[in-house]
């Protein structure tokens, strides 16, 4: 079974090549489900993250407030939060691997923003990023999230450069300019089709 990892900005066309990718039979895990899951249920994390940035990231109920978190880490403890989650998380899709080999999937793969960054992409056989123009982006991302021109655009800054995905990937599907998602998906569905042979 072999493990891919699926990175690139948003707005890239990534839900499209996972798509590709489930049709032919892997399993699909989202890195940020999977942490956001964690977050909720695992009590080893909950205690690591009070421990680490107080009891003010905690709601009424005594779960961990996301947004609170997220108040509590930016802008500059963001390193510190990784090393108590980026262990967990990947213990986590360690299981779910696991289930998939049993499963005879043909393959796992792992979706996830920051695949590199994080260290999951040196657990993948190979990375693919998906890359589209900056304005197609920026068109998409507005229609999915119901958002202004300014805050997308913000969104898309605080990404990393299409460079930087270049640099390392094993694989790069471009989503080019005047594309229509059957074209993009019939050439995603190529790619991995002959990748997972």
């Amino acid at each position: 079974m072999k493990t891919i990892g699926i990175t690139g900005p948003t707005g890239a066309g990534k839900t499209t090549a996972l798509k590709a990718l489930r049709s032919l039979g892997a399993e699909v895990v989202d890195a940020d489900a999977v942490y956001h899951r964690l977050l909720d249920e695992s009590g080893e994390l909950k205690d690591a993250l009070v421990a680490a940035f107080g009891e003010k990231i905690l709601d009424e109920m005594g779960k961990i407030d996301r947004k609170r978190l997220s108040q509590a880490v930016y802008p500059d403890r963001l390193e510190e939060l990784n090393a108590l989650t980026h262990p967990v998380i990947l213990g986590e899709i360690a299981a779910l691997q696991r289930n998939a080999e049993k499963e005879g999937r043909p393959a796992l793969a792992i979706d996830a923003i920051a695949l590199i960054e994080s260290g999951l992409g040196e657990w993948c056989d190979l990375v693919v990023s998906v890359l589209a123009p900056p304005e197609v982006r920026l068109g998409r991302i507005m229609a999915r999230d119901g958002i202004d021109e300014g805050y997308a655009r913000r969104r898309m800054a605080a990404q990393k450069p299409d460079e930087f995905f270049r640099t390392h990937s094993d694989y790069v599907l471009e989503n080019v300019a005047g594309d229509t998602p059957e074209a993009f998906g019939a050439r995603a569905l190529a790619l991995f089709t002959r990748l997972l042979k």
